[in-house]
């Protein structure tokens, strides 16, 4: 079942274009992987997607409803980690978690994800004093807590060292097998292979192709997805 449906989607900035034409599909249950260099319009299809931000044209439905229109009936079935996001210095991440936990009716067991997410031994650390990978770790924990049918998870492993990127991909497919479809925005092509169904490559502003990453390193004609990239996106670092 298709659960993100977007045709012909576009979204500009003061006149400038960022995001033209933009059609892809989502299917339930996947983890699908958007990638593209720096600027290409990734966030802001992620927002558009997750009702932050209102898209100027084209047709967008998530779990068949509109972003836009449909918000506040679709953002309880959501979660959301974002590139950029912040705390109060002082809350503490056990607080953060039951605080979020109380804005729905059937969340998630706080406590459970904690444990999961590796947070239990700072359960009453203070979002200040936490550092990059951690403060990461707690915002993935927070887009969870609401058991969300779709979660949308833009760079994802960034600021974590390499033995934790590896526990978290782990963790994602664990959601993934709970039913729980994953939009993956990454700049990794290691981390897009080991865990995206299928992905999108988006280059400036527009979709410039899909499919498994098998399907996009026979595109590139290359061995390795990360080859591959470079050859369909015409050398552009992700």
């Amino acid at each position: 079942m298709t659960v993100i449906e977007i045709e012909g989607m576009s979204k500009s900035y003061k006149g400038r274009h960022v995001l033209t034409d933009v059609s892809l599909q989502v299917e339930q249950g996947e983890i699908f992987g958007i990638a593209g260099p720096n600027g290409a319009g990734k966030t802001t299809t992620v927002e558009c997607m997750s009702g932050l931000r209102e898209r100027d044209g084209g047709v967008l439905r998530v779990l068949g409803l509109d972003p836009q229109r449909d918000r506040r009936e679709l953002l309880p079935r959501i979660g959301v980690q974002l590139q950029e996001a912040a705390l109060p210095d002082a809350l503490k991440v056990g607080e953060a978690l039951k605080m979020y936990a109380s804005f729905y009716d059937k969340p998630a067991d706080w406590r459970k994800l904690m444990d999961e997410w590796g947070l239990a031994d700072r359960q009453r650390s203070s979002f200040a004093s936490l550092s990059g990978g951690w403060k990461q770790r707690l915002f993935i924990a927070l887009a969870l807590v609401g058991n969300p049918e779709v979660v949308f998870l833009d760079e994802l492993t960034t600021g974590l060292d390499p033995s934790a990127r590896r526990m978290t991909w782990g963790l994602v497919r664990e959601v993934r097998d709970r039913g729980v479809t994953v939009v993956l925005v990454t700049h990794f092509m290691d981390e897009a292979q080991a865990l995206c169904d299928r992905m999108a490559i988006i280059d400036q502003g527009r979709v410039i192709t899909h499919g498994t990453p098998g399907e996009l390193i026979t595109q590139g004609r290359t061995e390795s997805l990360e080859d591959a990239y470079f050859a369909l996106t015409g050398g552009q670092a992700a």
